[in-house]
This record gives structure tokens, C-alpha cells and sequence, in this order.
């Protein structure tokens, strides 16, 4: 665990015993410090709730990552404002690494994804907050009026400019 983490929020397995609710907001001071780690405009909302309890071989923790933030669109740089909801079921398990050989190539399924290593016996529920809203933010965030503010500038939007484009133009044209 990052000692230098935007959000910090550790517990250890005594602290999930057989069930716990957790709810943490971030300040304004881990807003700006996660906003510039996930190359945000704004984040002007991060908060989590979630139920943690011990399972075998470590922590389990399910519950649901809320934001309010501001992106830039991929094609005109305009800030695009979201909301996000994004739920999480997370297990913190030990040994998870153990039984992995590095040079071994191995298929993950899609139930792999959500087994994190188990740090001695803490989990950073703060970190895997904010690498949960990581993934689900949208890589390319396209504000309203791109298509408008790009045509006006001359840039073709992908029908006019695609494969299919040139052969539309063709349709209805007198054969030779």
C-alpha cells in the first residue's frame, strides 16, 4: 500500500469482523489530489459505501463508488460533466500471488478481476475506491456539441470521412 495514496482508507481484518459498514467522503484537499491522478477537470464529489466482513484467507468488501466529476472531451478538449454509480464486490485475499508463476501465461476470468493481495492483514479500502473509479470512468468523453464545433472548424465527421463515405458518393452517379 501507497503511504502517499490520494485516498487512503485501511482496515484490517479485526476491523471487518463478521460485518462492518464503511462510508468515507473525500475532502477537498484527496478531491484535488484525485482529480490530478485521474487527469480530471473537476471532481467535486467521491464518496464510497460498502460492507466489508472477513471471509476465508482475508476481506471481502461490496458496495458502490459515487462521483461527481469533469472530464475534457477527447475531440475538443470542452470540459464534459458526469455523475457516476459504480458498484464494486472486491475480495482481498492472501497468497494471491503465491501461486503464480511469472513466466507462466495464464487466463484470468472475469472473476479473477475483483481478487486484490491482502496486505498483511490491511486492505486500503480508499485506493480501491479510487481504481474502481479509474476503470469506470469514459476513456472518451465526447462533449455535446463536439460534431457541431468540429464541422465548423472543417473536420469531417466519421460518415462523411469513413470507407463507406466514398462509396455513398458514388451511389446514384451514372455508370460509364
Amino acid at each position: 500500500m501507497s503511504d502517499a495514496a490520494e485516498f487512503s482508507h485501511v482496515l484490517t481484518v479485526a476491523d471487518a469482523g463478521h460485518g462492518r459498514a464503511v462510508a468515507i467522503d473525500a475532502d477537498a484537499a484527496a478531491l484535488t489530489r484525485i482529480a490530478r491522478r485521474l487527469g480530471l477537470v473537476e471532481l467535486s464529489r467521491f464518496a464510497v459505501t460498502a460492507e466489508v466482513r472477513t471471509v476465508t484467507g482475508g476481506v471481502a468488501a461490496k458496495g458502490k463508488v459515487e462521483a461527481t466529476l469533469m472530464q475534457r472531451c477527447a475531440a475538443t478538449d470542452l470540459p464534459v460533466p458526469a455523475t457516476l454509480a459504480e458498484p464494486f464486490d472486491l475480495r482481498f485475499l492472501r497468497d494471491v500471488d503465491a501461486a503464480v508463476d511469472p513466466d507462466e501465461e495464464i487466463e484470468i476470468s472475469s472473476a479473477d478481476c475483483d481478487i486484490l493481495p491482502l496486505d498483511g492483514d490491511r486492505v486500503d479500502l480508499g485506493e480501491a475506491a479510487v481504481q474502481t473509479l479509474a476503470l469506470a470512468l469514459d476513456p472518451f468523453p465526447r462533449h455535446p456539441d463536439a460534431d457541431r464545433l468540429l464541422a465548423a472548424k472543417g473536420v469531417l465527421s466519421e460518415d462523411d470521412a469513413g470507407p463507406f463515405a466514398a462509396l455513398a458518393k458514388l451511389r446514384g452517379q451514372p455508370k460509364d
